[in-house]
């Protein structure tokens, strides 16, 4: 088995291509996946717990959002047919992973409103309305703290970010420790081992 993960910039696993489906919010969707990115096999169930419990943007939602840990971009694929109006920067270190959600976004004629970067392309007076994410728990406590603080600083005043998190790999004391940075923490739900943390501004020093 491969050692690449959506934390690989050049994963070095063979390329094998296939395709996934699913359905959420009434919408079925057929993305391809490959090889070397993260769980290419199916819909990742913690994805799916917070695509499920998260609160998706309705057709009225507007604003600049975030996929951060793109992968193949189930995420910003939901977030982008959801809601019409909102652009979503889908970001992701692994270069095979913003490959194939580009192809992804342009076959569902999403392309104008998801824009694929990886880290270092986004544009730093960007803010995020909204911040969605299935962060990669496995690069370990101190990278998983260093990236969600980089990116949370980043929410615009009155936005949200919604994490899921697996229980078992430090969900708790993730909640626990945003909570001790300042930022509201609420967990809107716990399903299959993860948690659903719905994230607001820092309370004011």
């Amino acid at each position: 088995m491969s050692a690449d993960h959506y934390f690989t910039a050049e994963p070095d696993a063979p390329l094998r291509r296939g395709e996934i489906e699913f359905t959420v919010a009434g919408r079925d969707y057929r993305l391809a996946v490959a090889s070397g990115v993260f769980s290419a096999g199916r819909l990742d169930p913690g994805t799916a717990v917070l695509l499920r419990k998260g609160g998706l943007p309705g057709a009225a939602a507007e604003g600049t959002f975030l996929d951060l840990g793109c992968g193949y971009g189930p995420i910003a694929c939901v977030l982008a047919s959801e809601a019409p109006r909102v652009t979503v920067y889908a970001v992701d270190v692994n270069a095979r992973a913003r490959d194939l959600a580009t192809e992804n976004a342009g076959q569902l004629g999403l392309a104008d409103r998801v824009l694929v970067r990886s880290p270092d392309e986004v544009p730093q007076d960007v803010t995020f309305t909204e911040i969605w994410s299935n962060p990669p728990t496995h690069i370990g406590k101190a990278g998983l703290h260093g990236l969600l603080e980089h990116w949370l600083q980043r929410l615009a005043p009155g936005g949200t970010a919604w994490l899921v998190i697996n229980r078992h790999l430090g969900g708790d004391s993730l909640h626990t420790w945003l909570v001790g940075l300042g930022w509201n923490v609420e967990r809107v739900a716990s399903q299959k081992g993860f948690r659903v943390l719905r994230v607001t501004g820092k309370s004011a020093d």
